[in-house]
């Protein structure tokens, strides 16, 4: 039995990565009973999804990555997509370099990813061109999100924001609202479309059922996460039940 320690880096109104991370790992269990998984967070202050307070909270990320060496986490999973879009194109090679120098600093090894990067990283590894997406922010940070994925060399062809600023009700979307909501996406010309680009609105109950609505490969801010996160352990990236990325295909 190995037993992998995972770090999350997460706003201090998130409820989402501590369940939906937790859920497709512990799924994944089922094949793979020899590997254990334990999970520990560190929190940065945010309530509202206003660029104001995302960038505030990034400057707290650095404390957060030193709490979760301390515990000599095995992984760090930066869990705050549109902080790290919202501070400029790029941001996010950024953020891990600097993060993981300080859990080096502390006389860790543990490598620090973040949601932002693992997403773009995801469309790349599914060869995707062409995608669609559905965001929980406000029209100005959706429109970030967009260009920082455009500025990564993918055609986001259509989105939706949801226009919802407070980060709790953002967690309390329902997923199941989600079919309906692709189902109003020009998603036909679509390689793949992003079913939340965003770790703190639920969407992993959906995946299946948008997957067979739509026909098209689906991922989402958190399960890029999650198959970032298996491959920086060295782990095969499979998690049962979370769409194409974690369907072995990959």
């Amino acid at each position: 039995m190995t037993i992998y320690r995972i770090g999350q880096i997460v706003p201090s109104s998130n409820t989402t990565m501590e369940t939906e991370i937790p859920a497709m790992l512990m799924a994944r269990q089922a094949r793979y009973p020899n590997e254990q998984f334990t999970f520990h967070s560190s929190r940065m202050r945010m309530k509202k999804v206003v660029k104001e307070e995302l960038a505030a909270m990034d400057a707290e990320s650095d404390r957060c990555a030193l709490e979760l060496s301390d515990a000599r986490v095995d992984v760090l999973g930066y869990a705050c997509l549109v902080a790290i879009m919202a501070m400029g194109t790029g941001y996010h090679r950024q953020s891990e370099q600097r993060l993981t120098a300080h859990t080096q600093q502390n006389g860790a090894n543990a490598p620090v990813l973040t949601s932002a990067g693992a997403l773009v990283d995801a469309l790349s590894i599914m060869k995707a061109k062409r995608i669609a997406l559905v965001a929980p922010y406000m029209k100005p940070l959706t429109n970030l999100v967009v260009d920082y994925i455009a500025s990564e060399g993918f055609d986001v062809i259509d989105h939706i924001a949801l226009e919802i600023p407070d980060n709790l009700e953002v967690g309390r979307h329902d997923v199941n609202k989600l079919p309906d909501i692709v189902a109003g996406l020009n998603y036909q010309d679509a390689d793949v479309i992003v079913l939340s680009a965003c770790v703190q609105m639920p969407s992993l109950g959906a995946i299946a059922k948008v997957e067979a609505l739509t026909g098209k490969p689906v991922v989402t801010a958190a399960v890029a996460t999650t198959y970032a996160m298996l491959k920086a352990l060295g782990l095969e990236p499979v998690v049962p039940g979370a769409g194409a990325l974690l369907s072995g295909a990959y």
